[in-house]
């Protein structure tokens, strides 16, 4: 051996022995055997994101023009979300923020405000708007979901690639999801839940003793608790809901699990529960204080407001196809509240498919576990009281076991449906798996009926229609001649849960105003309870009352000297209403009655403060 090839560093040690020089991998080499390597998921991702893509195609190219027809006034309330979201970049951001409901404010912890989606793509909503951060996150949801899911099938299960991405596309974009696309970002954004399930299986796993002479790994245990904690974490500040339906899933699952291979529960039951609970607190070291605040803090509720008999699933809807699929029919929307809560909707085909794969595959452990936690989450699907075509049986359902009970009672008893997609993708992976390793007559058949059943449920792009234009005070920005950033500007009309659009002047604005009222929850219900909105102040009732009828209010000192002390309660620097609004006309006059004479600022009239 050489001086010189002695010195030479390479993965080949018989290239250094022979004295030959060493060939690197050019960083275009090395590139393509990434992409090689990876290629299958790499084709997975593209296919799914091509099919988000086409369902949301409405918002594109310009999702500042567009909105989703179905339920805009939820997309108002999350594009607002986004854009406070957004004001951490600019080091302006608070768990109790002042940019809605002024003064008072709104605890974000409280709502749904998708606070970790928001800071990620904040460079996005301040660059070119919150819509086109929403236009993304709706579709890179729907195909984030379905690629997570993928990853899991294919390495964590092992299943050949075609059998994962069919099973992955269901979970991904079964009739729930694509329903739930309709604006309620905090219960799509699921690609974090496949992660947190690999995270609980390889705790499990490094918690059997079993072939393994030094007993259990306890290295792998604590990078798994470790990962566990920071996953659940993040979930909290994504969506709480997502979670905690997945939490009594993987819960059912585990006892169905442990009961159905009691060897392995007896082995591992004790250091699996004790990574679980390291996991869990180590996430609540982190969460103490949020919590806090969420429930306790200024501005927090401690209860659900949605009541659980109302938005309950009707048994029916389980049979039925989505109307938001190809195949489906409007005719079916009767069976849930709105279109955003098609939750159950899975059909005849897909439900007996699912169901033969279970029972082809046999009493595997796995399977068991899926097959309860579906049958759990479906029957608590139904709340507590079974409708069945929309009349009430009088027979109670399981969730009345647990409504009431804390935390419980803040997940809609229909949404405990969307954990079932996810279990029914699982067992159809499972099955497509085996058919195509075996010779003969299923390796034709089963994967003939999963394709054919999956076709019955392939969603149909999403209703968008043309989003009403911003006024020029807001768009071109003449809005800070009126209010100084950080200060409250007051929209006439105000924003309220049944017409949140001028919400939209702030989101145009990235929250750098804020407003009195608005859509969003907070303790004004009997007692401090939880309620949508807050209640209206005697101005903002009368003028939103001149906006309904167009008749002109009588005015005297009593309204006058009552303005003035709304004025001063909202703290606001400006009120302003715009050509646009309804009844402008008799609303201007309303208000220069209130206020005085007030000045036009491009397509508006002002009155400062």
């Amino acid at each position: 051996m050489t001086s010189a090839a002695a010195t030479v560093p390479g993965p080949d040690p018989d290239q250094a022995v022979l004295g030959r020089p060493v060939v690197r991998p050019s960083r275009r080499a090395r590139l393509l055997a990434t992409i090689a390597r990876h290629r299958a998921g790499l084709l997975a991702g593209l296919l799914f994101a091509l099919l988000a893509g086409w369902l949301t195609h409405g918002l594109w190219p310009a999702p500042g023009q567009r909105v989703l027809a179905l339920n805009p006034a939820d997309q108002t309330l999350y594009e607002w979300f986004l854009a406070v979201d957004s004001r951490a970049l600019l080091g302006d951001f608070h768990l109790l923020t002042d940019r809605l409901n002024a003064p008072d404010g709104v605890n974000l912890l409280a709502n749904t405000t998708v606070i970790a989606l928001g800071v990620l793509f904040a460079p996005v909503t301040l660059a070119f708007g919150a819509p086109v951060s929403f236009a993304l996150l709706t579709a890179g949801n729907l195909a984030g979901t379905a690629l997570a899911w993928y990853l899991l099938f294919s390495r964590t299960l092992r299943v050949r690639r075609l059998a994962a991405g069919l099973g992955a596309a269901l979970c991904g974009f079964g009739p729930g999801m694509v329903s739930q696309s309709n604006a309620h970002l905090h219960m799509t954004a699921q690609w974090l839940i496949p992660v947190i399930v690999w995270l609980v299986v390889r705790l499990r796993r490094a918690a059997d003793p079993a072939g393994r002479p030094g007993g259990p790994d306890r290295r792998r245990l604590a990078t798994s608790a470790v990962g566990l904690a920071a996953a659940v974490t993040a979930q909290v500040f994504i969506g709480e809901e997502v979670l905690f339906l997945t939490a009594v899933t993987l819960l059912i699952m585990t006892v169905a699990y442990g009961l159905a291979d009691r060897a392995l529960l007896r082995r591992a039951l004790s250091t699996f529960a004790g990574g679980l609970l390291t996991a869990a607190g180590l996430a609540l070291l982190v969460l103490a204080y949020p919590l806090w605040h969420q429930f306790a803090g200024p501005q927090g509720v401690a209860e659900g407001m949605f009541s659980p008999y109302y938005f309950s699933a009707d048994l029916s809807g389980w049979s039925t196809l989505s109307p938001l699929s190809v195949l489906g029919s409007d005719a079916a929307a009767r069976l849930s509240t709105g279109p955003a809560e098609f939750t159950t909707f899975l059909g005849w085909p897909l439900l007996l498919v699912t169901s033969g794969c279970a029972a082809w595959l046999g009493r595997r452990p796995l399977v068991t576990a899926c097959v309860a936690g579906a049958l759990a989450m479906a029957l608590l699907s139904l709340g507590p009281e079974v409708v069945v075509s929309g009349e009430r049986t009088g027979l109670p359902g399981p969730y009345a076991l647990l409504a009431g009970l804390p935390v419980v009672d803040g997940a809609l008893p229909m949404r405990f449906a969307l954990a079932v997609p996810p279990l029914a993708g699982t067992v159809l992976a499972l099955a497509l798996h085996r058919a195509l390793g075996e010779p003969g007559r299923a390796r034709r058949l089963v994967p003939l009926g999963v394709g054919a059943a999956l076709l019955t449920v392939f969603p149909a792009p999403l209703p968008s229609a043309d989003r009403p234009a911003l006024p020029e005070f807001v768009a071109a920005g003449h809005w800070r001649q009126c209010v100084r950033p950080g200060g409250v500007l007051v929209p006439v009309p105000t924003a309220t849960p049944n017409d949140p659009w001028p919400m939209r002047w702030a989101t145009a604005a990235d929250a750098a105003f804020g407003m009195p009222e608005g859509f969003f929850i907070g303790p004004y219900g009997r007692g401090g309870s939880a309620a949508m909105g807050t209640y209206q102040r005697p101005t903002s009732a009368l003028l939103a009352d001149v906006a309904r009828r167009g008749v002109p209010p009588a005015i005297g000192d009593e309204q006058r000297r009552q303005a003035d002390r709304d004025i001063r309660f909202w703290r606001a620097s400006c009120v302003a209403v715009t050509d646009d609004a309804p009844h402008a006309a008799t609303l201007r006059g309303t208000l220069e009655q209130l206020f005085g004479p007030g000045t036009r600022v491009a397509d508006a009239w002002t009155w400062r403060f």
